[in-house]
């Protein structure tokens, strides 16, 4: 069973992302591990390959693209690992509210 993410960890990947989308450059493991695993997104071999590729394409365009395929919807109460997908859920959906609010 994977452990939910913790409030800590989900506002260090939300801030970084976050960032991540004004500056690639800015993008660190924590980021990218949880990004290159969400759908839409390729892992580009390692987080240096992601940051190149992100250098000419819009991070921010493609986390709001695939918002509704990072919703974990499938997963429901009593399913194995549910409260982990959906604490990933709430990450993305907090990405995207704040890249939406920065507009």
């Amino acid at each position: 069973m994977i452990a939910k993410l913790t409030e800590s960890q989900q506002k260090n990947i939300v801030n970084n992302l976050v960032a991540a989308c004004k500056n690639i450059d800015k993008l660190n493991r924590t980021g990218y591990s949880f990004i290159y695993l969400a759908s839409g997104f390729i892992a580009h071999y390692d987080i240096t390959g992601f940051k190149s590729f992100y250098t000419d394409y819009s991070l921010r365009d493609d986390i709001i693209r695939n918002a509704s395929m990072n919703m974990w919807s499938n997963f429901r109460e009593g399913d194995m690992n549910y409260a982990y997908y959906m604490s990933k859920r709430d990450v993305y959906t907090q990405v995207v509210n704040k890249l939406n609010e920065s507009r």
